[in-house]
C-alpha cells in the first residue's frame, strides 16, 4: 500500500515538473514572440500614435512598398481627412501629366493701333496668360522694347487683359480674414511677383525705424507702385522697447495700414500683402516703367481690356518651364502657383480657366491612374480649403502610381528634402529632422492648417527598402509636428533584423 502511494506521489511530482517546464518554455516563447512583435513597424508606429496630444484627434497613416504598392501599415487610412498642402501633390501630378514639364506661360504687349512718327495711334495692351513668375524687371524690359519700336507717346489707353481665366479671384472656401494674406492672394491670368519666391499678386511691405525717437517708421513697398495706398500709423520708440508692428490690408480695398511701435536701430518688419486685383497692380507698374522710359500715355489705365484678334504683338516673354517652376511651387508650398495650375488645366482641356473645370481635370487624371477620386472632395488646388477631404491611403496610392511617369524625376525633385538648409532644396523641411536617419533621405510634401498637419512622400529604410508614406493628422488642439517627424524618422531607421 505504501509503495503504491509513493509511486503515485512520484508520478505527480514528475507531472508537476513536466508541466512547470512546459509552462516556462511557453512563457519564454511568448516573450520572444512579444519582443519580435514589439520591434515590428506596426508596433513602433502604434506606440508613436499613442500620444495624449492625439486624444480626440484622427491620425491617418499609410505606408506602402514603393516597389509593389503593397500596404504595409494602415491606421484609419481610408478615412477622409483634410490634407492641407498635401493637396498640391494631386494638383502637381495632374499638371505635369496634362501640361507637361516643358510647358510655359506667355505675357505679351500688343497694340491694335498704328505707329506714325513717334506716336502710337491706338491702345496698348498688357496681356497675361497665367505666368506667376512675372516681375517688375520684366515689365521694365517690355517698356524698353516699346521705346525701341520708336514709340514715345501712346495716343490711347493702357489696358490690362487677364481674360484667359474667369474673374473669380478667390476659391470658394477662403475666409474674409485670409484675403490680405499672401497665402490667399487673388488669382489672375495677369499677375506680378515682388521677388523670386514668386508670391504672385502680392507686394512686400517693409517698415524701418526712423532716425530719431518719435518719428514715423520708414515704409517701403516692393515693387514701388501707386496702386496700393500706405497708411502709416507707426512710431519709432527707444531702442530698449519691444517691436510691435502690424501690416494689414483693409478689407475690400488696396489700403495697407502699417501701425505700431518699432525700436530705434531695430530690425525691419516685413510682410507679404495680397492686393485686391493683381492685374491692376501689374498695369500700374508697367505704366511706371513706360514713364521712366520717357513714354507718355495720354489715355486712361483700364483693367477691363480684351484684345481683338487684329492686335499685333510688340514684345512677349515666356516663363520658365513648369519643371523649373515646380521647385518654388512645391519646395516653398506656394498656394498661388497651385491655383494658377488648376485654372490653366481648365483652360487647356475645357477652354475654361475656372476652378470647376480645372478640378475636373484633376479628378479625371486620378481616375485614369487608379486613384479613387470618388472617395474624395476636392475644392481647390492648394489645400487652403478646410473642405478638401482625402484619405491617407489614396495619397500614398497616388505617390506609388506616378513613379513610372516620364515626368516623375521633376516631381520627386520638387519635394522638400529633410534637413537641407537650402530653401530651394530643403524647402519647408529644411529645419526638420536634422541629424536623424531622415536627413537627406525623406523627400515629402508638408501641409499645415489650424488643426491639420500632414507629410507625404518617399523614404529609404536602414535596410535600403524604399517606402511611400502619408501621415495626415486632423482635429488636434496642441502641436503635433514632432509626432509626424517621429514617424518619418522611424521609417528611415527601420530594420527588420
Amino acid at each position: 500500500m505504501k509503495d503504491t502511494i509513493k509511486s503515485k506521489q512520484m508520478a505527480f511530482l514528475i507531472l508537476a515538473v513536466f508541466l512547470t517546464l512546459t509552462l516556462t518554455q511557453a512563457m519564454e516563447g511568448a516573450q520572444v514572440k512579444a519582443t519580435s512583435e514589439d520591434s515590428s513597424l506596426e508596433h513602433q508606429i502604434d506606440e508613436i500614435l499613442n500620444d495624449q496630444r492625439l486624444d480626440g484627434a484622427l491620425a491617418g497613416v499609410s505606408v506602402r512598398s514603393a516597389e509593389t504598392g503593397t500596404l504595409i501599415y494602415d491606421n484609419v487610412g481610408d478615412v477622409r481627412l483634410k490634407p492641407a498642402s498635401n493637396m498640391k501633390l494631386f494638383t502637381g501630378a495632374a499638371a505635369l501629366e496634362t501640361l507637361g514639364p516643358d510647358y510655359t506661360f506667355t505675357t505679351s504687349v500688343l497694340t491694335d493701333g498704328s505707329i506714325k512718327g513717334k506716336k502710337l495711334h491706338g491702345d496698348l495692351y498688357l496681356k497675361g496668360e497665367g505666368d506667376p513668375t512675372l516681375m517688375e524687371e520684366d515689365l521694365e524690359a517690355f517698356a524698353r522694347a516699346v521705346k525701341k519700336a520708336g514709340i514715345r507717346e501712346v495716343k490711347g489707353d493702357l489696358l490690362a487683359d487677364d481674360s484667359r481665366y474667369d474673374d473669380v479671384r478667390l476659391s470658394e472656401d477662403i475666409s474674409w480674414n485670409d484675403e490680405s494674406n499672401y497665402t490667399a492672394a487673388p488669382i489672375s491670368a495677369l499677375t506680378l511677383s515682388p521677388n523670386e519666391d514668386y508670391d504672385a499678386g502680392t507686394v512686400i511691405v517693409d517698415a524701418y525705424p526712423a532716425g530719431a525717437e518719435g518719428g514715423e517708421a520708414e515704409v517701403r513697398v516692393i515693387p514701388d507702385n501707386g496702386y496700393v495706398e500706405i497708411v502709416n500709423k507707426t512710431e519709432t520708440v527707444a531702442s530698449d522697447q519691444p517691436k510691435e508692428i502690424s501690416i494689414e490690408r483693409t478689407h475690400g480695398t488696396n489700403q495697407i495700414v502699417v501701425e505700431g511701435e518699432i525700436p530705434l536701430e531695430g530690425t525691419r518688419s516685413r510682410s507679404w500683402i495680397a492686393v485686391s486685383d493683381p492685374a491692376g497692380l501689374a498695369l500700374d507698374v508697367f505704366h511706371k516703367a513706360l514713364v521712366n522710359e520717357g513714354i507718355k500715355v495720354t489715355g486712361d489705365k483700364r483693367e477691363d481690356g480684351k484684345i481683338s484678334e487684329a492686335a499685333d504683338s510688340l514684345v512677349s516673354k515666356e516663363s520658365m518651364p513648369l519643371e523649373e517652376l515646380f521647385v518654388p511651387f512645391m519646395k516653398l508650398s506656394n498656394n498661388g502657383h497651385a491655383e494658377v495650375l488648376i485654372k490653366e488645366m481648365g483652360k487647356v482641356v475645357h477652354d475654361e480657366g475656372s476652378w470647376d473645370k480645372g478640378l475636373e481635370v484633376v479628378e479625371n487624371f486620378l481616375h485614369d491612374n487608379d486613384v479613387n477620386a470618388d472617395t474624395m472632395r476636392l475644392r481647390d488646388g492648394s489645400g487652403m480649403s478646410h473642405v478638401n477631404m482625402i484619405p491617407a491611403n489614396e495619397i500614398s496610392r497616388l505617390l506609388y502610381q506616378v513613379q513610372d511617369k516620364e515626368w516623375f524625376p521633376a516631381y520627386l525633385n520638387s519635394l522638400p528634402a529633410a534637413g537641407n538648409s537650402d530653401r530651394f532644396i530643403g524647402g519647408t523641411l529644411r529645419n526638420r529632422m536634422n541629424h536623424t536617419a531622415a536627413e537627406a533621405n525623406v523627400q515629402a510634401k508638408t501641409g499645415s492648417l489650424t488643426g491639420v498637419n500632414s507629410l507625404s512622400g518617399y523614404v529609404t529604410t536602414e535596410e535600403g527598402e524604399e517606402l511611400i508614406f502619408s501621415i495626415v493628422l486632423n482635429h488636434y488642439i496642441g502641436g503635433v509636428q514632432s509626432i509626424v517627424d517621429e514617424i518619418a524618422v522611424t521609417l528611415a531607421e527601420y530594420n527588420t533584423e
